[in-house]
């Protein structure tokens, strides 16, 4: 005698017979009406509309490997291009090999090994309530909202001695939220570069924080003051370089006040105690 499972099974097996039967005969019957029928053209629009989705999808399946191998790769792109080390046509993957990435806990400063540095997604973290805090508004300067608990930090090395402190840095600025890296020489508060990899501000004024000549004025600026807090930001108008507190100034952004302000806010936000500051000092300790 047939179990009760077996008998579900022959029947689900019937009804899909049924389906597929009834699926051929209406097919036959939309094909034998004329071309210009209005069932038979908004059947024949239906399933072009059908095919096309299950292309798209199957596409997108089939690419998504190939989607987060090219973003893993303009991801190193950018933080070869922060400390100055890249080279039209090198093989990036090779070219990466010489940092050292770890995790770093931002309450404590201290790197952590019980998270894969690999495989960790700093963005991701910042919107899991359980991977990250809340801001309170009033030190919410850099417009976030939330904060991960954890964040990578890439080395650069020389001698056993860290050349380059490369640290993600993300902000609100006029538009959108500029996410981008700001490199550090070892010392931990002299500036080697910064760059945006994602923001969507008004092209030509604060779209200009993505201008390399823009970026490159950054170089050799220092972030903290004589009492260690974060002082680096952008002025309204150029730097004269012969007024005390040039070294912590950059040039604003022409026409883009709010974008201009954002960035400021953003490298504060992120060298203050919220942000990468205990890690620094650490740093700035063991060098001595």
């Amino acid at each position: 005698m047939p179990s009760q499972n077996d008998t579900k099974q022959q029947q689900f097996r019937e009804t899909i017979d049924r389906l597929v039967e009834w699926s051929k005969r209406y097919a036959e019957k939309v094909l034998s009406l004329p071309n210009d029928s209005f069932e038979k053209t908004v059947m024949v629009a239906l399933a072009l509309c059908f095919a096309c989705a299950v292309v798209v999808s199957a596409s997108a399946v089939a690419l998504k490997p190939l989607q987060v191998s090219n973003k893993a790769l303009d991801m190193k792109k950018n933080i070869l291009d922060v400390v100055g080390l890249l080279e039209e046509g090198e093989d990036i993957d090779e070219a990466f090999k010489q940092f050292e990435t770890r995790v770093v806990d931002l309450e404590t400063g201290e790197y952590v090994d019980t998270v894969d540095a690999g495989t960790y997604d700093q963005r991701k973290a910042a919107k899991d309530s359980t991977m990250s805090v809340a801001i309170e508004r009033k030190q919410d300067i850099a417009g976030i909202k939330r904060r991960e608990n954890y964040a990578k930090v890439y080395l650069l090395k020389e001698g056993g001695q860290v050349k380059a402190i490369i640290l993600p840095v993300h902000g609100y600025g006029l538009w959108s939220t500029m996410y981008g890296f700001l490199a550090l020489e070892g010392d931990g508060e002299t500036v080697i570069g910064i760059n945006f990899y994602d923001q969507a501000e008004t092209p030509g004024l604060g779209g200009e924080v993505v201008n390399p000549k823009w970026c490159a004025l950054w170089k050799g600026k220092k972030v903290f003051d004589e009492s260690g807090e974060p002082r680096l930001g952008l002025i309204k108008g150029n730097v004269d370089p012969s007024r005390p507190g040039a070294e912590y100034q950059v040039d604003g952004l022409a026409g883009a006040t709010l974008t201009s302000v954002g960035v400021t806010n953003l490298v504060r936000y992120w060298m203050g105690r919220q942000g990468y500051a205990l890690y620094l000092e650490k740093i700035r300790s063991e060098k001595g």
